[in-house]
Parts: structure tokens; sequence; C-alpha cells
């Protein structure tokens, strides 16, 4: 059974399908693209092509040979978007063609930013492939590159025209990238939904053919367009899209410091979310029993609490200055006032973060 869920933008109004083996919804669209006489690039996750080859065989008909592009972060930057840049150059793609992101949040993010930037603007289709992208990041139109002073530094807003989620990739999708998506799941329930979060609690173990996996997934979609609905370009002075990046002040700083190398982005998001749970408890926000029980939920979904090797606090607080949430060079945090439901922080002390990191394994 396939549920199609609409993220309303007006004009620019795009629908997310969720459900297994979508071949025929996502080959249609592409058939109707290329009678039209419209150009298909398909830029594919490498590893994913390598686990699906009946996948690449599949993506040889939606169009020219794919671009296979490695999915680890090193693949967000300026050179592989060069690489993006020359190769739909040289596939002749014009300002009508379209491009389809095969692949986990890195293909999607890179892809998508390729197609908001090349000739102006080209259509652009999700098919996520991990379960971190299928519940986030293929949602929503941020699309972007890192730079060696922090993520997503450059980017920009640039709306799918669909979304494909099909939960059979999930099959081979290794447990710590799974963990990953579960870290994003955990962050819905605890900013939107506390039905969501105790679902995750009473069900710690989750799996990729777990019969509840296509409603979570769903669920944290919807809480995604309602929020980009109404406050696509995060401008509202508190609240807001914002409070999608709970968490993520932390987690960038780690992943930042430790050159994407040591901590996988959910790996990063779910230590963050230990410690904005923390900080919203020195806030005089949370109770410890509500600390206790987001710390029990994380780590039962194989997500660090704790840094795994020292690192130095001050480094931390310096990438986390750098973030884009930060205003005038103040820290600026996601709280949560009780589970399901979060607010903009400004004006954290520094001492406070400090101590935060120090409390979970900073030196």
């Amino acid at each position: 059974m396939t549920e199609i869920l609409q993220v309303e933008l007006a004009e620019r109004s795009y629908p997310v399908y969720i459900g297994t083996e979508l071949w025929d919804i996502y080959g249609e669209v592409s058939n109707r693209l290329r009678k039209d006489g419209r150009r298909v690039a398909v830029i594919a996750d490498s590893t994913v092509a390598k686990k699906h080859p009946h996948l690449l065989k599949y993506l040889l008909t939606m169009g020219e040979k794919p671009l296979l592009v490695p999915g680890g972060e090193k693949s967000k930057s300026v050179n592989a978007l060069t690489k993006v840049y020359n190769w739909l150059a040289e596939q002749s793609v014009d300002r009508h063609g379209a491009v389809f992101a095969v692949g986990g949040g890195v293909i999607g993010d890179l892809a998508g930013f390729a197609a908001a930037s090349y000739l102006r603007g080209l259509d652009f289709y999700q098919v996520p492939t991990s379960l971190l992208a299928m519940v986030d990041s293929s949602v929503g139109g941020k699309t972007g590159i890192n730079l060696k002073a922090g993520k997503n530094l450059v980017g920009a807003f640039w709306q799918p025209r669909g979304v494909f989620v099909d939960t059979k990739f999930l099959q081979t999708l290794d447990e710590r990238e799974f963990a990953c998506g579960m870290a994003e799941i955990i962050k819905y329930g605890l900013l939107a939904d506390a039905d969501l979060f105790q679902q995750i609690e009473r069900t710690p173990v989750w799996r990729w053919d777990h019969p509840g996996l296509p409603a979570l997934i769903y669920d944290c979609c919807a809480i995604k367009a309602n929020i980009v609905a109404n406050d696509e370009r995060e401008t509202k002075a508190s609240g807001g899209r914002a409070l999608l990046n709970l968490g993520h002040t932390f987690g960038h700083a780690v992943e930042n410091v430790t050159g994407y190398k040591e901590y996988r982005h959910g790996e990063a998001v779910g230590l963050g979310l230990v410690l904005a749970a923390r900080l919203s408890q020195k806030l005089g926000w949370l109770p410890s029993t509500a600390v206790t029980r987001i710390e029990r939920v994380v780590q039962s979904a194989q997500l660090p609490v704790r840094l795994r090797k020292k690192i130095s606090a001050e480094k931390l607080l310096e990438a986390m200055k750098l973030d884009k949430k930060a205003r005038n060079g103040k820290l600026r945090f996601i709280a949560l006032r009780r589970i399901g439901q979060a607010e903009t922080v400004d004006d954290v002390p520094e001492k406070l973060v400090r101590e935060l990191w120090r409390k979970a394994g900073a030196s």
C-alpha cells in the first residue's frame, strides 16, 4: 500500500509517496518527462547501485547512464559539486531537464544544490535510500554542501517536484546507518509529537521490515511538511523551521571537529539530542526523569550518549559559533519545554555549554 503526503507550498506543492517497491510510480514520472523531450539526469549513490544491481539497470531506462557518487560526507564538497556540474554539461542537460537524486542525505543535498544552481534551476526529484533521508533530508528543500569551516554553509532552498520513499531500499542498509535514521525519528517525537516518542520508547528495537515503520516515516514527514509549509526559509524570529535543528547545533560541532570521520550524521545528532535534553533541564524546563527517558531511548537505538573519545570543549564551542543559527556570534539552541514541545533559546551562557560538553566527555 502506498501513502501519499502532500507538502503544501502553493504552486510549488509536491507529493511524498511512501510505500514498498515504487518502481511504477517514479518510472511513470521519468517516462513522462522523457516523452516531453526533457533530459533526465540521474545522480546515484555508488554503494546503493552496487547493492541494488536491478536499480542500476532500471535507472538506465530513465535516461542516460547515471553519475555514481560515493555517499560519504566528503561528497558534500566543492570538488564533488564541480564534477556534477561538468557531468550535467557533458550530458547536454538544458533548462528543461530534470535531476533525480537516488541515495541518502549526502546525495540528496549534493544533487539538490546542483539542480538549484545549474542553469539557475532544474526540476529535482528525490529517491531517498536511507532511513535518515526518508524521514528528514529528502523533504523540505534544504540543499547544500560543507566547507572546511562548517557543515551546510553553502546551499539553497530548492524544493523537489516529488519524493519517492521506497522502504525496500532499507533492506540492505547497514545497522549503523539505520540507527542514524532513528536519531531523526526520535527528534521528531521530541520536538512535536509525544505519542510518537512513546511509540519508539515502547519498541526499542526497529528493523526495516517492522510493520509500523512506514507509518512512523509518514508521521515524521507530516511533521516536517507542516513546519516547512509555515516557515519554508527559516525566517521566523523564534520557533518555525529552526525547531527541526533540535540536537543539530551540538551534533554539527562534533562532526566538524572530528573531520566528518569519527561520527556519522545521525550519531552526532543522537548525542546532540541528549545534550539538548540536558540543556533543557539546566534551563528548568525539563525534569530529570524526562532526560533519563531520552537518554535511554537514544542509547537503545544504538546511538552515542557520550563522546567516544576526548575532544576539546573549546574547539567544540568555536565550531558551534559557526553554526547557521548563531546570531551576532551568540549561540542559539533548540530546547525542550517538555517531550513533544520545543522552543528556540538565545543567549545561552558559554559557561553552561562548556559544562554540558565536559559532562559528555569533552576535555
